[in-house]
């Protein structure tokens, strides 16, 4: 593993809580893993400010207060984007991770993700939860929309792909991890992941069941925290398929089936919706099913849809 050729040295930016992120040429993807993280191949990408932490609800209930928006999660479904669609079906609701009680089918992730009324950014954990004492965790249940909409209102915009890998990898070319190449160095958890046997029984060795709050574990080489685990986060590319996606572990089609012009996923071709990359994985990847916490991981999100762990973070451009 060598450090990556940059343009410039690293730095904590005056900047708001931001991190300034050299340009420079890295190898992304890999050829080890997910099938639909290869091939690895050089890209080039010039230098750009990141938020240090995911957005955390704190900072989006401004956003909220001073514009009165309503994330996707909160407004009730058209009826006119969704043909033929039950009433019922068209309520404002998001996907929730819902354990199941004991050993399951893990060929089926809806065995444990369920749509769910009332669930959205003000109530993370279903209709019952609240952001009392979660203010500085990340927020959640963020459509692609909605992620835009923040960056917008904060003069910011949303990292591509290669701009958020990049930025994970923190000057370590070719390293599995964000920090390395071992999951735990010296028996330390350096993410908010899943420990135990997925999706019944959560060991928690990390510390955390749920969400953590930012900056809960070691920031990498660039002064970013949760570059892996904790939530998905949003980039603004397209998804654009390598390979087929034979085990989408964390993804979720929004239930009403909206037919859409842009790429679909081919393991479910009935239902037509654009789909962005999103990156990072969450604190319900786990070594026994999904080791999708790594900088080349990548999962395609329907921007539709909204879950309970999935949120984004800004980058900005000036000097």
């Amino acid at each position: 593993m060598t450090e990556a050729r940059l343009t410039a040295k690293p730095a904590i930016s005056s900047h708001g809580d931001m991190a300034w992120i050299p340009g420079g040429e890295f190898l992304m993807g890999s050829d080890d893993h997910y099938p639909e993280e290869a091939p690895a191949h050089r890209v080039v990408v010039g230098g750009f400010w990141m938020d240090r932490t995911a957005v955390t609800n704190a900072e989006f209930r401004r956003f909220v207060e001073a514009t009165g928006y309503a994330t996707l999660a909160e407004r009730p479904a058209n009826a006119a984007d969704y043909p033929g669609a039950s009433l019922e079906s068209l309520a404002p609701a998001s996907a929730l991770f819902v354990r199941p009680s004991r050993s399951i089918d893990r060929g089926n992730h809806y065995n444990w993700w369920a749509y769910v009324r009332g669930a959205n950014w003000r109530h993370p954990r279903g209709p019952a939860s609240g952001l009392k004492g979660f203010e500085n965790h990340p927020v959640v249940h963020i459509a692609y929309e909605d992620a835009e909409a923040y960056a917008s209102w904060a003069g910011k915009e949303l990292p591509t792909e290669a701009e958020w890998e990049f930025a994970a990898r923190g000057g370590l070319e070719g390293a599995e991890f964000a920090w390395g190449d071992d999951l735990t160095p010296g028996g330390q958890h350096m993410a908010n992941t899943y420990q135990g046997e997925f999706p019944f029984r959560n060991d928690c060795e990390d510390g955390y069941e749920w969400t953590s709050p930012v900056g809960s574990f070691p920031a990498n080489g660039y002064g970013l925290h949760d570059m892996a685990g904790n939530v998905w986060q949003w980039t603004t590319d397209w998804y654009q398929e390598h390979r087929r996606i034979d085990s989408p572990c964390c993804t979720m089609a929004n239930p009403h089936g909206a037919e859409r012009e842009a790429s679909y996923d081919p393991l479910t071709p009935d239902i037509r919706i654009p789909r962005k990359v999103t990156k990072g994985g969450s604190f319900l990847c786990a070594p026994s099913y999904c080791r999708r916490y790594r900088p080349a991981a990548r999962m395609a999100q329907a921007v539709d849809t909204s879950t309970c762990h999935l949120g984004f973070r800004c980058i900005g451009r000036s000097s």
